[in-house]
């Protein structure tokens, strides 16, 4: 059956699923085998979608990324890796890149089937056996320099290509910092390199679940002090102990959506992590309610900092 004959009741059959995944789709809208191969960034453990040779996939289910040059990059590696005639999954909420999924696609010179189903726009389609535009959405999307930075970075981390106004904010108010630490949520490492420029500090493990962020922080921080971790800060992987202090802009996005849990759970970390004495400084937007979080963790907490819609807080154990 050609692409052009899929139905919407065929389009998720188990029929010719793929041995690999990238990100996690909803299960109820996209079938996958159980030993599939995750390859996204944003899962510790993971493959890595840019080492995989030519060619040498069957198949390939996506949950396609919002951002439009993160998506084509992903989009490009699978038709990169996936076999001729291999078949491609692709699948995003229509208000988060899939409403543009199947012009992408086309693009690339797929022919597309599409449903739409619980506000997603699922595409299916065949590798072709020539899809045109591949090293240019790659190279668009892959790790660069950024010289309003000056650090390395890439498209799909966050802030990737400016300096969040919530980091600015919680540089411009970090005092010098001593002993051992840690940089929760790291990033490509703008907040590390700061603190790292204080003598008297021992160490500092750099955390993030973003692969691609820790793979930039790596390049930006030649320091032996430095430790990276490619891990969730809400698991034991990424667990430290003993600490002097801890720094950290917590995320409150997950999959796209607001989750004010993810920073409370960051807040969590921080104080099991800091030894009796040890400091934690954090940022956030203003609208978010993290005080009782941090009354619930620490002993004392104060607002440093309110400006530009964010505020810095100082919670020590």
């Amino acid at each position: 059956m050609s692409v052009g004959e899929l139905s919407g009741g065929d389009l998720l059959s188990s029929e010719g699923a793929s041995n690999a995944v990238y990100g996690l789709p909803p299960p109820e809208l996209a079938e996958r085998r159980s030993d599939a191969r995750q390859l996204s960034p944003l899962v510790p453990g993971a493959g890595a979608i840019e080492g995989l040779d030519d060619a040498s996939l069957p198949g390939m289910t996506i949950l396609a990324p919002p951002g439009t040059i993160e998506r084509r990059y992903v989009l490009a590696h699978a038709l990169r890796t996936v076999k001729a005639g291999g078949q491609i999954v692709v699948l995003a909420p229509r208000d988060k890149g899939g409403a543009r999924l199947r012009r992408e696609l086309e693009g690339f010179g797929c022919r597309v089937a599409e449903d739409a189903r619980r506000h997603h726009r699922i595409c299916r389609t065949t590798r072709p056996r020539d899809p045109v535009g591949l090293a240019a959405a790659i190279d668009a999307g892959a790790p660069r320099r950024v010289p309003a930075l000056g650090m390395w970075s890439q498209p799909g981390v966050f802030s990737w290509d400016r300096l969040d106004p919530g980091t600015a904010l919680l540089l411009e108010t970090l005092p010098a910092l001593d002993g051992a630490g840690a940089d929760l949520g790291c990033g490509i490492g703008v907040l590390a390199r700061a603190a790292l420029a204080s003598p008297t500090v021992t160490r500092l493990a750099l955390v993030d679940i973003d692969r691609r962020a820790v793979e930039a922080a790596r390049r930006n921080i030649a320091d032996p002090r430095a430790a990276f971790v490619h891990a969730d800060v809400r698991t034991p992987a990424a667990a430290q102990s003993g600490l002097d202090f801890v720094i950290m802009n917590p995320p409150f996005h997950d999959a796209g959506r607001e989750d004010r849990a993810l920073g409370q759970a960051f807040i969590a970390a921080a104080a099991a992590m800091l030894a009796k004495g040890g400091v934690c400084r954090m940022v956030a937007n203003v609208a978010l309610p993290y005080e009782q979080a941090l009354i619930a963790h620490f002993p004392r907490v104060a607002l440093v900092a309110r400006a530009r819609g964010y505020k810095v807080y100082e919670a020590g154990r």
